[in-house]
């Protein structure tokens, strides 16, 4: 009896042991741990917790999270660009459409951070849908842990839409961070909720005159602040 006791045990410990040491658990093992760290490094583009509804225009499901002054909205606006044209309004963080006759659709923006706000005249000289995302090389020699490429989608930085501006590296695009509206925190790039850079991709067209005002203008709504 001792003896057979002896051998079961002796044969279901070599049995622990090899399922440890199999190829295929030490293929697990190498998977699991040495990769952690790395995935730990995109942690700042986390997908939201629910994913865009496919019935909805992306970013829905964050716009009444806005803060009220942020929220899309036709206000009272007075300016001698022809309708169609774009004003960015940076030390403000709103974006206008100008729709003529004294009214524009304004909208919260993100801007760049310090050191990194710009201003001047372009054009929209491209559009894309779900764009793909390269990190320009000024931006990877100060992040160099960000990735090369990043597959367009919801989980990409630059949101639903992006609209190119000349033939600079700057974008008007979305962002699966809506909490960056108003705030000052990009590298250049215009900002805007996946719900309200898909409400403008679909007004502009390529050619669209694109007006830029440096940090140091301020220029309130002709209204004392729009309705919004």
């Amino acid at each position: 009896m001792r003896s057979t006791t002896v051998l079961r045990s002796t044969a279901a410990s070599f049995a622990i042991a090899g399922a440890l040491f199999s190829p295929t658990a030490a293929a697990n093992q190498f998977l699991l741990f040495p990769l952690a760290p790395f995935a730990a490094l995109f942690s700042p583009y986390s997908p939201p917790a629910a994913a865009p509804s496919t019935t909805t225009a992306p970013g829905t499901e964050t716009a009444n999270e806005l803060p009220r002054q942020f929220r899309r909205g036709i206000i009272d606006y007075r300016t001698s660009e022809k309708a169609g044209t774009v004003i960015i309004d940076t030390p403000n963080t709103y974006l206008y459409y100008v729709l003529g006759r004294g009214k524009a659709v304004r909208y919260g923006i993100g801007v760049g951070r310090e050191g990194f706000t710009w201003s001047g005249v372009q054009t929209i000289s491209r559009k894309a849908k779900w764009p793909d995302w390269k990190p320009p090389p000024p931006m990877l020699k100060r992040e160099p842990y960000l990735p090369r490429f990043f597959a367009g989608g919801p989980h990409n930085p630059l949101g639903a839409r992006a609209m190119y501006l000349g033939g600079t590296i700057y974008r008007i695009h979305g962002t699966n961070q809506p909490q960056t509206i108003g705030e000052r925190v990009s590298s250049g790039c215009i900002r805007m909720t996946n719900e309200d850079v898909v409400d403008l991709y679909d007004r502009v067209k390529i050619g669209t005159k694109v007006i830029v005002l440096p940090i140091s203008q301020r220029r309130a709504d002709s209204n004392g602040g729009g309705r919004g």
